[in-house]
């Protein structure tokens, strides 16, 4: 497996662990001890994954995230023996694409590596026939590209936002409970589903000039969300 991994844990040993077996994966692993540290390798190094800490020395994990949030189009996956909802759901709000608790099988964070960064692979590609932008209002959504314009500007997404809506896109007009989208997106059956709620709200801010009465991403009541490329009101 070809691809890069930013180890962000300020335990040694652990560190030293996760980076072994990820590096008998074939793949191109760093490590530090710092968020600090994260930001500065960061500069020089464009890793498809951040394996990251919440308790960090000086700044913790959550404020990284929000530093690098736009910046970065790595996947991220929290490691931390945090595990309330509250963190759990603070980790996705801030960019976020998995939540694992420690402590863990390093077998079993090596298979949720690969599947994500074949996840990552599996999007590069657009799945809408004949049609490579998609355009609603003053948007320019590039499904090659995975970038979304405003006019000219570049609004940033997470990868994991870039997800979700090209979901929706690729299914416009059909409303998709959020079972279907975590299934589809996330390529769990079981999860938690409010994290579909939370990546729905964070789309409507970036897209929608009232994110609580959004015009593109439609609530449909009882069922759940649709991508309307015709301006109109949620159902």
């Amino acid at each position: 497996m070809n691809a890069k991994v930013l180890v962000v844990e300020d335990v040694t040993e652990l560190a030293k662990l996760i980076t072994l077996y990820l590096t008998r994966e074939g793949l191109e692993v760093r490590a530090v001890e710092s968020a600090e540290e994260a930001r500065a390798i960061l500069q020089d190094f464009d890793p498809d994954l951040i394996l990251l800490d919440i308790n960090l020395p000086g700044m913790d994990g959550f404020e990284f995230l929000a530093t690098i949030h736009g910046k970065a189009h790595a996947r991220v996956i929290i490691v931390s023996a945090r595990d309330s909802d509250e963190d759990i759901i603070t980790g996705l709000g801030y960019g976020a694409d998995e939540f694992v608790t420690k402590p863990f099988s390093p077998r079993v964070l090596v298979a949720r590596v690969r599947a994500m960064l074949r996840r990552e692979k599996e999007y590069s590609t657009p799945t809408i026939a004949n049609e490579e932008i998609v355009s609603f209002g003053p948007f320019r959504l590039d499904l090659r590209a995975c970038m979304l314009f405003r006019d000219k500007e570049r609004i940033h997404l997470s990868a994991r936002e870039f997800d979700v809506l090209n979901y929706l896109v690729r299914n416009e007009g059909a409303p998709k409970n959020p079972q279907e989208i975590y299934s589809a997106v996330w390529k769990n059956l079981y999860g938690d589903l409010t994290t579909v709620a939370v990546y729905i709200q964070r789309l409507r801010k970036k897209i929608e000039e009232d994110a609580s009465a959004p015009r593109w991403i439609e609530t449909v009541h009882g069922i759940g969300y649709r991508f309307n490329r015709q301006e109109g009101n949620s159902a």
